[in-house]
């Protein structure tokens, strides 16, 4: 009983973490970037590069990977042996669950660099589920707040 409570948690827990992964591709909203104005430019793709896009770090795996190390340390030992094991079963699981996250949520993008028709050059790191070339024509897409997506 004691086992299949833990693999609950465990699933649970990596529902919970994958479902706060946000996405940075450019065809994906948020709720708060619906129906908002974005003004368009027009431009040239002039260099790509594949970057990666590092993970978050919401500390969410943090907390439930202590849980679990604590959860797991608890099966081992008694008396002061079982403390130092839910001690060491927390931190070792804390770093286990950061590290799971951020590896979990960490996304392949692009550096796309583009000549906007009116001269100006800027470039956009954004998920790469859609390919760019050097030459494409592309819109840009600003946001008031400073962000902004390159689209075909």
């Amino acid at each position: 009983m004691k086992t299949t409570k833990l693999i609950l948690l465990f699933v649970l827990i990596g529902l919970i973490a994958g479902g706060c992964a946000s996405s940075m591709s450019p065809n994906v909203y948020s709720r708060d970037q619906a129906q908002k104005v974005q003004t368009v430019h027009k431009g040239e793709v002039i260099m790509v590069r594949e970057v990666q896009i590092e993970g978050t770090k919401s500390g969410l795996g943090t907390i439930a990977g202590g849980i679990m190390g604590f959860a797991l340390g608890s099966t081992i030992g008694t008396g002061s042996g079982k403390t130092v094991a839910r001690a060491a079963g927390t931190v070792g699981g804390a770093l286990a669950g950061s590290a799971a996250e951020e590896g979990a949520t960490r996304q392949k993008g692009l550096e796309i660099t583009v000549q906007l028709d009116n001269g100006e050059v800027i470039s956009i790191v954004q998920g790469a589920d859609e390919t760019f070339d050097e030459g494409d024509l592309v819109r840009v897409l600003r946001r008031p707040d400073g962000t902004a997506r390159v689209m075909q």
